[in-house]
């Protein structure tokens, strides 16, 4: 199962890439780009697998739970800004998109720094 983990670990890295590039690369026009969805819903689900598989002792180690939570609220929020922003593309803006890629930064320092 630590080969299943790994997997997952590498598809979230990519996800949560492809949201921060796709906000960073729409900043120029102030266009959301249809990949950055995929990419968030692509490091949400694979976030929960590998959580799902640490707390269940199958494979990594024990997740910090609060650590956790506070990720899952930042994940769902970014989510939640890439699918309004997709729907509605006139309401992106240069703000918008580095609003995304803000808590997107954060996020992933959350995950580096937080022990």
């Amino acid at each position: 199962m630590d080969i299943v983990f790994g997997i997952l670990l590498v598809l979230h890295l990519i996800g949560w890439a492809i949201v921060l590039g796709g906000s960073l690369a729409g900043l120029k026009s102030a266009t959301l780009y249809k990949g950055t969805v995929h990419g968030i819903l692509t490091a949400l689900i694979t976030g929960i697998l590998m959580v799902g598989l640490a707390s269940a002792g199958v494979a990594g180690h024990d997740p910090n739970n609060i650590k956790i939570g506070v990720k899952l609220v930042i994940a769902l929020v970014v989510t939640g800004l890439v699918i309004y922003g997709s729907r509605n593309s006139e309401k992106v803006t240069k703000g918008y998109l580095g609003g995304i890629a803000g808590l997107t930064v954060v996020n992933i320092a959350i995950a580096v720094l937080w022990s």
